[in-house]
């Protein structure tokens, strides 16, 4: 648990500011003022929450028993081997229960587990084999993975997250399952894309082939119902789909076990029509426009929500899903969040797209709430990691009005500096600045946080970026897996040479370091962030940025007071004027050094160290 003092610079904590804080054992000092009650953790918005994102595998293990996740025999059949990084380590829900107070210390509000339902423990072709560790492979969506524990483990866990004030987000696959079914045509399921118009739903082998239901594509057919999904039985159009004997039955709930709830064309090559219609990387397409699967969705996660009471979901894959899937799933959703007594439930899509508009589109066509901003996190790799020009900063949040809502949609974007799919911010210094010191990499990743931490949106940390991980590995295997490490004392070679930032030693080998340097800035910002609504509801201003390394600043206006938070990316010292709000006059520290008067109305000097950054307030606390 923190013991948090008041944070530097702040006369008082406002009413809203220590609710919240009290909520998630931030509160101030004993003797401060202190008003009575505290925020329930389903007032809170979205943007109050700051997420901390966490593989279950890689993170605690508090139970060996379930290592192997009931299987036996080699790592083939259990998926466990902790010296490959291919495969399970041991984290379960057991061990993120121990850690409660350790991320908690950090500041995080809400806790993002990446999926936790049984997956297929290995997939994968001769030589190829890994694990469905990471949980993007299920098979089972109504049960826990067996290797992370049971659902009474699940309970546990959200229940104690929730007792302290703490969200818990839900990692939600609709795009595909585990590569279970297999096409006759096809060497080794290396299955080439086979388009809609060259494979018509309604014919068999091509479009010149034979009608699979006659009449079927006539008038009375027209439009996607399910007496005309119904009709469509034969699923030959493309491939020649099948399943295994023994898969037969592999999938829960059971509707999932039919090839006709799939596309079963072959390998997306993401880009057209394949995007939405091919097989992921050989894992099984659902047809997320069969009214059947639409509604068997909304029940299977619906349940989730009834039976834990979970605080959001974060979609997995959402851009490959058909937006008509969810224009119906996400209502439901809410209303199902509504029904249990969820208000604020928070729903976010990975869409991997790096520009404002292209993230903007699934807001006003897929009508999904928010999304995870790859814009911003591309751009602070381009201004940070890469040195390279602020206004890429800038652009990112120029694009604010592009969504679907404005900024107010922008401020629950969920905003990153990288995650289990992207490289870790330190790795994209260390590639892009080789011969930078160590201690450079670290006020680059140090920087890039403070950024995230500041600026609109919903802050989501990667577990072990807090311990100075880099995710830079022997170049083995798939990129990601590199950013995938052991928090607990690793078996695996690759983690266990990996560089560190600041590294530190504990007595059991592991990186739960509270005195960390990251950690420590990491926890200061984030107390700074929760005594502060402008920093998590108040309008976004841009201040200054320029076509190349140097000075980013930007506001954050609450009801009474001005946030002025100011960057210097380069490695030289920065003195500037810049623009703020004519009536903030007297200014206090928050962070760093603050100069006490404006220079002149809407004037405001700021000096700041190479790769640092200040804080300053001006105006009453809301």
């Amino acid at each position: 648990m923190v013991v948090a003092a008041r944070v530097r610079g702040t006369r008082r904590w406002g009413m809203a500011a220590w609710a919240l804080a009290a909520a998630i054992g931030l509160a101030p000092a004993a003797g401060a003022q202190q008003p009575a009650g505290s925020a329930p953790i389903r007032e809170r918005l979205p943007e109050d929450e700051i997420i901390y994102l966490i593989m279950p595998d890689r993170f605690a293990n508090g139970d060996s028993a379930n290592d192997r996740g009931g299987l036996s025999g080699d790592r083939l059949k259990t998926g466990f081997d902790p010296a490959h990084k291919g495969f399970y380590h041991g984290g379960d829900l057991k061990g993120l229960i121990s850690k409660l107070d350790y991320i908690q210390g950090l500041g995080a509000t809400a806790i993002w587990l990446t999926p936790v339902f049984a997956n297929k423990p290995v997939q994968g072709e001769p030589g190829g084999e890994s694990a469905g560790y990471h949980g993007y492979w299920g098979v089972d969506f109504t049960d826990i993975d067996p290797h992370f524990g049971t659902r009474a483990d699940y309970k546990a866990f959200v229940d104690a997250a929730h007792a302290r004030g703490m969200k818990v987000y839900f990692d939600v696959v609709i795009n595909h399952t585990a590569d279970v079914i297999q096409y006759r045509e096809c060497r080794f399921r290396v299955c080439t894309y086979r388009s809609k118009a060259d494979y018509p739903f309604t014919r068999r082998g091509g479009a010149a082939g034979a009608a699979i239901n006659p009449g079927f594509a006539g008038d009375e057919a027209a439009g996607q119902t399910a007496e005309n999904f119904a009709r469509l039985t034969d699923q030959r159009f493309a491939y020649t789909p099948y399943v295994p004997a023994e898969e037969a039955r592999a999938k829960k709930p059971d509707w999932l076990n039919d090839v006709a709830m799939y596309h079963n064309r072959g390998e997306s090559t993401f880009r057209g029509e394949s995007s939405l219609y091919g097989d992921f990387v050989g894992l099984d397409d659902i047809a997320t426009e069969h009214p059947r699967v639409v509604a068997g969705m909304i029940e299977l996660y619906g349940k989730w929500i009834d039976d834990f009471g979970i605080d959001g979901f974060r979609i997995d894959t959402a851009r490959h899903v058909g937006a008509e899937f969810w224009q119906a799933f996400v209502p439901a959703m809410e209303a199902r969040a509504r029904a249990r007594g969820i208000a604020n439930f928070h729903i976010f899509g990975e869409v991997m797209e790096f520009q404002p508009g292209e993230l903007a589109r699934f807001t006003w066509v897929d009508g999904l709430p928010a999304v995870n901003d790859f814009a911003l996190q591309g751009a602070l790799v381009e201004a940070i990691a890469k040195d390279g020009p602020t206004d890429a900063v800038t652009g990112a949040f120029r694009g604010d009005v592009l969504y679907k809502g404005g900024e107010a949609t922008a401020r629950r974007q969920v905003t990153l500096t990288g995650n289990h799919d992207v490289l870790r911010f330190g790795r994209a210094v260390m590639l892009a600045r080789p011969n930078a010191p160590r201690d450079e990499v670290l006020r680059r990743v140090r920087l890039a946080h403070a950024v995230v931490l500041l600026a609109r949106g919903v802050p989501a940390l990667y577990y072990g970026d807090e311990q100075g991980f880099t995710g830079v590995g022997n170049g083995e295997g798939p990129i990601d897996q590199d950013s995938r490490e052991d928090m607990f004392a690793t078996r695996t070679a690759s983690f266990a040479t990996a560089p560190r930032l600041a590294p530190t030693k504990s007595a059991a080998g592991d990186h739960f370091d509270t005195a960390h340097p990251l950690y420590r800035d990491i926890a200061e910002l984030a107390r700074i962030r929760l005594a502060d609504p402008a920093l998590r509801r108040g309008r976004q201003v841009s201040r200054a940025s320029g076509d190349k390394p140097g000075l980013l600043a930007f506001s954050r206006i609450g009801e009474r007071h001005e946030t002025l938070a100011v960057f210097n990316t380069s490695t030289q010292p920065i003195e500037a004027q810049v623009l703020v709000e004519p009536g903030s006059a007297r200014w206090t520290s928050v962070k760093g050094a603050c100069t006490a008067q404006a220079t002149a109305p809407g004037s405001y000097r700021v000096t700041v160290a190479p790769l640092d950054y200040v804080v300053c307030r001006s105006g009453a606390p809301d």
